[in-house]
């Protein structure tokens, strides 16, 4: 298990220290002087008006501390690793924030959490503070009986409390509205991965295949296990079960993330939402953003609220905390259409079987190597060389019956145009300059000669730095006069050299020579299985 911590014991310390030295939480402040009291803040509250008070155990985050400030939590109280606070820490909140207007714990449903904010408030209230406290239970999962988990949905109360309480609301107006949204409030996560709690000992329950649905933050095993399936096929098993428990109300859909799912993941989770028959009730989102998290757990949870004016307008009220997402309207993606491109095929197609032939058998070789070729790349990059050549493949393949096969000099230009609007990596833009300009000669030879030459000075590589060119520069150069065989030859020999080449281009130049050791650059690697199959082709 790899991750950054000096040791799990002064982590939660670490942690709360580093976030207020932080840019996020300048504003903040903590209590000191007691070695088990975790206990964020307000820097600028008064007492003037409600305050409010959540917490838990740590691992959550940016629960709790990361939702303090204006607008919202007046104090978090922080466990340790998914253990509730101790009492003191909690009387220790309650007793440096509370002013005459009172003070209300909003507390998520486990038995910790419950009997130290529940006893923490029963000693503030002997000390003459007015205190009430709420209880969060979101989780669908196990039903919505007693055993109800609070889980994400917590984030939503706290929010709508907070609202309340910074308007000047009474203690019970605040409780009152905080309880409406814990009745109104239903969550359900869903994940692919199980939590490891810093134990080197840690077996995960799940395997490559298996995820689970309704598990809590803590790592409690799911109410059910399913199959990993595409991403659209998990969202609607997640909002089905949902949508089982909401009234027929529009809802506030907020997407939050457990961890470990990266952006682009977590935006396609949205995504899949619009897919859903449900996604016509969807009036507001928030999110995707990780509110409530489980260490690196690698999933997510939906909390529904319903669109009320009031819940709404809440929710959409400016704050200071850093975490809140914030809440925008749930509707079609806005475009523009794209300005008018130059014309792809500007050619009338031709015919020729031959070059048709070697053309789709050429794309056949970089498609049936793009495994090898990725596995190759990601040894010294990221893995998708195999896949760039490929995919310009099908490009290609595709659109050949569009192509002038009967012109050379048309037929690159067209190859070079196809590849500049559809293939990626610098790999796919360099072979368009090189079409692109071969198609501008009335030979193809000189034409492609010409190609290189410009995509030598676009790119900056030469041959000798071990890039493509390696095996281009030979094989172009062999075919001014000489077969394919000849240049499948001389391509193959260059790929080779450069397994010995100190890189001076292209991302093999960001590696350490000692991983590079006897590894062909991917590219020129691709050049010669590619100019081998056409010459075994002829």
């Amino acid at each position: 298990m790899k991750r950054f911590y000096n040791h799990r014991d002064t982590l939660v310390t670490e942690g709360l220290d580093g976030l207020l030295r932080s840019s996020v939480g300048h504003h903040l402040c903590r209590l000191e002087g007691h070695e088990n009291i975790h206990v964020v803040l307000r820097g600028d509250w008064d007492k003037s008006k409600v305050a409010i008070i959540s917490g838990g155990g740590s691992g959550h985050e940016p629960a709790h501390a990361g939702f303090v400030g204006k607008g919202m939590l007046t104090a978090a109280v922080c466990g340790a690793l998914f253990a509730s606070p101790n009492v003191d820490a909690i009387l220790a909140a309650i007793l440096e924030v509370t002013g005459e207007a009172g003070c209300l714990l909003i507390v998520k449903n486990y038995t910790g959490d419950r009997l130290n904010f529940g006893l923490a408030a029963e000693q503030a209230r002997t000390l003459g503070k007015n205190v009430e406290l709420v209880i969060v239970a979101d989780d669908i999962a196990l039903g919505r009986g007693s055993h109800a988990r609070g889980i994400a949905g917590t984030v939503l109360v706290q929010k709508i409390a907070g609202h309340l309480a910074e308007t000047g609301s009474s203690l019970e107006e605040v409780k009152q509205a905080a309880t409406d949204a814990i009745q109104s409030t239903a969550s359900i996560g869903l994940a692919l991965s199980d939590v490891n709690v810093y134990d080197v000992e840690h077996k995960t329950r799940l395997n490559d295949s298996e995820a689970e649905l309704g598990l809590g933050i803590h790592g409690e095993p799911g109410a059910e296990r399913i199959s990993v399936d595409k991403l659209d096929v998990l969202v609607n098993k997640a909002v089905d079960t949902l949508e089982k428990t909401l009234t027929d109300d529009k809802q506030v859909i907020m997407v939050n993330m457990l961890g470990a799912v990266p952006v682009l993941e977590a935006q396609a989770i949205v995504d899949a939402l619009s897919r859903t028959e449900f996604s016509d009730r969807i009036e507001f989102i928030i999110g995707p953003a990780p509110m409530m998290t489980s260490l690196d757990m690698y999933g997510f949870s939906l909390s529904a609220i319903p669109a009320r004016e009031d819940f709404v307008e809440a929710l959409k009220s400016a704050v200071e905390p850093w975490a809140w997402p914030g809440l925008a309207p749930f509707k079609g993606v806005q475009t523009k259409q794209t300005p008018a491109l130059p014309e792809t095929f500007s050619y009338e197609p031709s015919s020729d079987t031959y070059v048709e032939s070697l053309i789709t058998h050429g794309a056949k070789v970089l498609i049936d190597n793009e495994k090898d070729l990725n596995a190759l790349d990601a040894l010294i990059g990221d893995g998708d060389a195999g896949s760039t050549f490929a995919e310009a493949s099908r490009v290609i393949l595709k659109e050949i019956g569009r192509l002038p096969l009967a012109s050379p000099q048309h037929l690159c230009e067209m190859i070079g145009r196809l590849l500049a609007r559809n293939a990626g990596g610098s790999s796919g833009v360099l072979l368009s300059i090189m079409f692109a300009t071969a198609g501008q000669q009335q030979d193809w030879r000189s034409g492609l000669e010409a190609g290189l030459d410009r995509m030598h000075r676009y790119g900056g590589a030469s041959q000798g730095d071990r890039t493509m060119l390696d095996a281009l520069f030979p094989a172009i150069t062999t075919l001014q006069t000489g077969n394919l065989q000849q240049a499948a030859k001389a391509a193959r020999e260059g790929a080779d050299a450069t397994r010995k080449m100190p890189a001076r281009a292209g991302r093999a130049a960001y590696v350490p020579k000692e991983q590079l050791k006897n590894i062909p650059d991917p590219g020129a690697e691709a050049i010669a299985r590619l100019l081998e199959g056409l010459s075994s082709f002829t």
